[in-house]
């Protein structure tokens, strides 16, 4: 696909992975809109990437709806939907609760699977579209202290591949994108940023494969890729 004036949604767009791809995106052209929960943050990536900002919340339903007001209001059709919003802590089997499930479900699978419910019901309409979905190689693997975050994206993982199923007869693509660690804010309260390694991925790694998996020619697609620091130790 050719990015140049694609319309492109893209959740978690106000730091790491979620910003480097927006940035990676406007550069070839594309129209972006990139959502965030912090609103100080959301503006001042928008402002920075001149992209459309839309401050909405994956987790609450009115705010998809009016993500995807907002979002055909100024751009009149998607292309494009990309589910990077995620949110993720450490509990052992001893510390999960109710609570701490609900919190991380809440944006991972809920809130994700509602967006890309909306993008489908336009995408079917129009024969044509592109998911990508970040998701994690803990989706792949579980981990000591990864209860409710692996099983988050173990859970995305399968809806991908539901997805798959569903949307090809309407030729739509839907894409899953598994990162290593990334040196990002992801589990941070503060959102600060943790300072680039040179044994670990950085979010433009990420993009980079978002990216070019979304250019190949529309005859073919990805349906899984997942991306590793050549040596983290």
């Amino acid at each position: 696909m050719k990015l140049n004036n694609k319309n492109i949604l893209l959740t978690g767009g106000s730091k790491g992975i979620g910003k480097a791809t927006a940035k990676l995106l406007k550069e070839q052209g594309a129209n972006v809109a990139i959502t965030g929960r912090n609103r100080e943050m959301l503006m001042e990536a928008a402002k920075e990437l001149e992209v459309f900002p839309i401050h909405a919340d994956v987790a609450q339903s009115e705010d998809i709806e009016k993500t995807y007001q907002l979002f055909l209001q100024e751009f009149g059709r998607l292309d494009v939907l990309i589910n990077n919003a995620g949110i993720g802590a450490s509990y052992s089997l001893e510390e999960v609760t109710r609570e701490a499930f609900e919190e991380i479900y809440a944006v991972n699978v809920f809130g994700l699977a509602l967006m890309t419910q909306k993008a489908a019901e336009l995408f079917k309409k129009q024969s044509y579209g592109h998911i990508v979905n970040i998701a994690s190689t803990a989706a792949l693997k579980g981990y000591p202290g990864g209860t409710i975050y692996a099983s988050s994206k173990f859970a995305l993982r399968g809806m991908t591949q539901c997805w798959q199923a569903e949307l090809r007869p309407y030729n739509v693509r839907v894409i899953l994108v598994n990162p290593s660690e990334v040196t990002t804010a992801f589990g941070n309260p503060e959102r600060e940023e943790r300072p680039e390694e040179p044994n670990k991925l950085r979010p433009l790694e990420i993009a980079h494969t978002i990216v070019a998996a979304l250019q190949m020619d529309e005859r073919g697609f990805i349906p899984e890729v997942s991306v590793f620091a050549t040596n983290p130790f």
